[in-house]
């Protein structure tokens, strides 16, 4: 059996029609940011396709509660030991390729198929990434995305910089760093020893938590230092991104025109995908995977 893990913060219908194209071949597992209100009759929807789902965490962009919404909702997969493979995707993604095919690919399979590189010498927005975790930040109570947020990153940037903070020797880390993205899938055994690690390594975890964007950090971190496991990443993630701004959206809330694209692509789901601006497109790919 194979599970999929959905991270929502927006548009219910969308979810819940993702949830019911999922449903016919997946067990579908939902958390809904606190912030969301989820009405009675939508919850009774969920509850009719027999999906599950929780709302436990105020999600904040680049915040420790991206990456524990994720190891709540896999504690909630894990409970049911008929799952063998997990997906991660977002409320704004949607499947490219049949339910059907998609899990036939992944049935058996032992690979961890997400993207993932070392840190040393890699720079977003100018900033060399290994400080998002070597530093310490706050944004689950401070918002990132705000202009105040913008301007305490880049002092605290500076400041940390000037008296020589470093995380990594405060917690004695002896991991090396990695980053990529979580969107993807790992194998059972792959979950439950992320799960277990970052429960179990307090420093770890404490280092992840007063990082920036450690949901790009945790499980590339924790499974490429692993000898079980850093061999079974496949460096492939299976998912379209369109890495441009379209639709006042970076990367991309993608449409219409990248129909073409998308069809000629390996990958298994898109994203972004929203329902009043990707409509044309959904219907599209709908009707060209029979789902």
């Amino acid at each position: 059996m194979q599970a999929v893990l959905i991270l929502a913060h927006k548009n219910l219908d969308q979810v819940i029609k993702l949830s019911k194209k999922l449903n016919n071949k997946f067990s579908v597992y939902i958390h809904f940011d606190k912030k969301l209100i989820l009405p009675e009759e939508k919850r009774k929807v969920l509850d009719s396709l027999g999906v599950n789902y929780i709302s436990d965490v105020k999600v904040n962009w680049g915040s420790w509660s991206i990456v524990q919404a994720t190891i709540d909702l896999m504690k909630e997969a894990l409970k049911d030991p008929k799952i063998e493979y997990v997906h991660l995707i977002s409320g704004q993604d949607w499947p490219i390729k049949s339910c059907e095919e998609i899990y036939n690919f992944f049935d058996g399979n032992k690979n961890i198929s997400m993207k993932t590189y070392p840190v040393k010498g890699v720079k977003k927005s100018g900033e060399p990434i290994i400080l998002w975790q070597k530093y310490y930040y706050d944004y689950d109570k401070i918002n990132r995305k705000s202009f105040y947020g913008k301007i305490y990153h880049r002092l605290n940037l500076v400041c940390q910089s000037i008296f020589k903070v470093n995380k990594f020797k405060d917690l004695d880390i002896k991991y090396d760093i990695y980053a990529g993205s979580q969107w993807g899938g790992l194998p059972r055994d792959a979950v439950e020893y992320c799960v277990k690690t970052i429960e179990n390594d307090k420093n770890l975890k404490k280092m992840f938590k007063t990082g920036f964007c450690s949901d790009e950090f945790w499980m590339p971190t924790i499974l490429k230092n692993s000898e079980l496991f850093k061999d079974r990443y496949v460096d492939e993630n299976y998912r379209y991104i369109k890495w441009e701004k379209q639709n006042n959206s970076f990367p991309a809330i993608l449409d219409e025109r990248d129909y073409v694209d998308i069809s000629k692509s390996k990958a298994f789901f898109a994203r972004k995908v929203d329902i009043s601006t990707s409509k044309n497109l959904i219907d599209k790919l709908d009707k060209e995977i029979g789902d």
